[in-house]
């Protein structure tokens, strides 16, 4: 429960950022926890709509190693479905297997890949 790679868009409000994902985690793994068996049987990772605040919507994500990854999005983007959403994590864990896939990198290192920010910097346009 460490984050690998925290990127937000405006950087003033990185540490809120910080904090609203560290929060997350834990109503990720209630969500885990009240799924219990059906998750394992279940190839959809998808968690949906972990909650929302007053500025921003929260969703989560989880691979089949436990590897939690969560996305924040601002509330007033209307333009984002469910879909797109799914969509964008998948790529996301796409990118991660990726990186995991290379050998120079060390398992719980955070991840300093070019390839990967490029990946979630073009995310974050599509959804600007």
């Amino acid at each position: 429960n460490y984050p690998l790679y925290i990127r937000s868009v405006p950087t003033e409000n990185e540490l809120k950022f910080h904090y609203t994902v560290h929060t997350s985690l834990d109503v990720v793994d209630e969500k885990i926890s009240a799924m219990g068996k059906a998750l394992v049987d279940q190839r959809e990772l998808y968690l949906g709509l972990l909650y929302p605040t007053e500025d921003y919507k929260v969703y989560g994500y989880v691979t089949n190693s436990r590897v939690k990854f969560v996305m924040v999005v601002d509330s007033s983007n209307t333009a984002l479905r469910d879909n797109e959403i799914r969509s964008m994590f998948r790529k996301l864990h796409n990118s991660y297997t990726d990186i995991m896939c290379n050998p120079f990198y060390n398992p719980g290192d955070r991840i300093h890949s070019r390839a990967f920010d490029n990946m979630v910097n073009s995310m974050m346009m599509q959804v600007c």
